[in-house]
């Protein structure tokens, strides 16, 4: 494999969930129809919990109600390569309007050439 230059630097649980507050949009992952499936969804953390208010009953919060998902968000900059990716994993409850997932187990990485 072809090294691309990128060196990545791990972060910690604290810093990990600080940046993920910095950004809006981040992507569920769960099992659909026994495969894979990723959805971009909008989501808020409340202390350690993230949240995603997908309204009473959708299709989504069914699809992922009580199962154990995880959650990316992320930013980079294009111009220079430089960004961050954290990945939460935790079981998903459904909420009033929507769903939430505890950040059981927490992984970020700092990207850069």
């Amino acid at each position: 494999m072809k090294d691309d230059g990128n060196s990545t630097e791990a972060l910690g649980r604290a810093e990990s969930l600080a940046l993920m507050r910095s950004v809006p949009i981040g992507r569920i992952v769960f099992t659909e129809q026994a495969l894979p499936a990723i959805r971009p969804v909008g989501f808020r953390l409340d202390g350690e919990t993230v949240v995603i208010h997908t309204g009473l009953g959708s299709s989504l919060s069914r699809a992922v109600r009580d199962s154990v998902v995880a959650f990316q968000a992320d930013a980079f900059e294009s111009g220079t390569g430089h960004g961050w990716s954290v990945t939460v994993l935790g079981e998903a409850r459904s909420w009033r309007d929507g769903i939430r997932i505890g950040c059981h187990q927490v992984s970020g990485q700092r990207i850069g050439p």
